[in-house]
């Protein structure tokens, strides 16, 4: 494995950034999404057949790019196909058949766009979603915390879920009261008929709040299509160049990730130019907590929750009646929400843990491929990988 010494410790090596596999990963990952986009405005953008489907879809080339490269083309990776990762690397298996799945489906909208065929195409992808979220608890009693670590899928510390899931309700709640305060949207809250003896605010919370968790929870396997690309392969490497740089290049990236599904409206209609600057802007701040969660945590799967909520959590919002009257001034992903994220961002990497170097997700030794076939070997030379330590 191509390594440096450390500056600071010149007894410990630090693996080094892979310009070549960065390379061909953002080419496949912006390649295959960039496609998926043409064909949604060529099939009328974001009013045609099945555009929410196709865009489900780019959600999920980040990680297939990356997993597609880190089990059969880059050694260095912790799932390549020669080493001698465990059960866990089934669910990477399993992730590839589900982004094929929705493939299908949408090839198959687009050949036969009956709502027949969409809501075929919407529910059943849904159920091996489910599938996969019950695989990776199989995994995680069957091959162990350690072992599911070694592949990235550690679930970290439930002490972490609790306090980052908390504080992301606690930061939409505040942009939706701000958004009242300022009359940036409906100042009056739309309840739900509470049944009779409970409290109608009381029923809200709890049923706003159930269906949140339930909904993230659910959908963590969906998007851990975007969390594991980024979060997890790219920052991996771009933390190599130094965490704060490669957190600010990733979110970067990560912005113009949604540029074309920006400039049909998706996030800020009426705003096409603006909203480029403003997606860019909020996939950094935003990029920023996530990756702190995974410094803090581990787990990438913690990642892909958090941006389950909050994808999910705007919908009980807007049913209650917040939806802001201009997507752009307003709070939530509007300027005035990017600029509270972004302070929320500024005090987050005073963290001394920004000033550490690489990424605390194990980083594996590249297979010998003079020794790949001999099983000793193999196993000699995942152990000198110091698998699940933070660098």
């Amino acid at each position: 494995m191509n390594t440096k010494p450390s500056l600071q410790n010149p007894g410990k090596e630090f693996p080094m950034f892979d310009k070549k596999g960065v390379f061909w990963f953002l080419g496949l990952t912006f390649g295959l999404t960039y496609l998926i986009d043409l064909v949604i405005y060529l099939r009328g953008g974001l009013t045609g057949p099945g555009w929410y489907n196709a865009i489900w879809l780019t959600g999920m080339m980040p990680a297939f790019s990356a997993i597609l490269l880190g089990l059969f083309i880059l050694p260095g990776s912790p799932i390549y196909y020669r080493r001698p990762a465990g059960r866990g690397r089934w669910f990477y298996y399993f992730f590839l058949l589900y982004t094929v799945i929705i493939a299908i489906g949408v090839i198959g909208i687009w050949l036969v766009p009956s709502d027949q065929m969409i809501e075929l195409v919407t529910i059943a992808p849904q159920l091996v979603m489910v599938a996969g979220l019950l695989l990776l608890v199989v995994l995680r009693f069957a091959a162990g915390r350690e072992a599911m670590a070694r592949v990235w899928l550690s679930g970290g510390s439930w002490r972490c879920w609790l306090l980052f899931g908390l504080a992301y309700v606690a930061f939409f709640v505040l942009q939706t009261a701000l958004n009242a305060l300022f009359s940036l949207g409906p100042s009056e809250m739309v309840l739900s008929p509470a049944p009779q003896g409970f409290n109608p605010i009381l029923y809200m919370i709890l049923n706003a709040g159930g269906t949140v968790l339930l909904a993230s929870v659910l959908t963590i396997v969906n998007l851990f299509g975007e969390e594991y690309g980024w979060r997890g392969y790219l920052q991996s490497e771009l933390f190599k160049l130094g965490r704060v740089r490669g957190v600010l290049l990733l979110g970067v990236i990560w912005g113009v990730y949604h540029w074309p599904v920006i400039l049909m409206g998706w996030n800020y209609p009426g705003y096409p130019l603006l909203g480029l600057a403003l997606m860019v802007l909020d996939c950094t701040a935003s990029g920023i907590v996530l990756s702190y969660a995974v410094l803090k945590s581990g787990s990438v799967l913690l990642a892909a929750f958090l941006h389950a909520v909050g994808n999910i959590i705007m919908s009980p919002i807007v049913e209650m009646g917040f939806m802001p009257y201009d997507r752009v001034f307003t709070f939530f992903n509007g300027i005035y929400g990017i600029a509270t994220l972004i302070v929320i961002a500024f005090f987050i990497l005073r963290d001394p843990i920004w000033r550490e170097k690489g990424c605390n997700l194990p980083q594996s030794a590249p297979v010998d491929m003079a020794v790949s076939g001999n099983s000793a070997a193999v196993e000699k030379a995942a152990a000198q990988a110091k698998l699940g330590t933070t660098l």
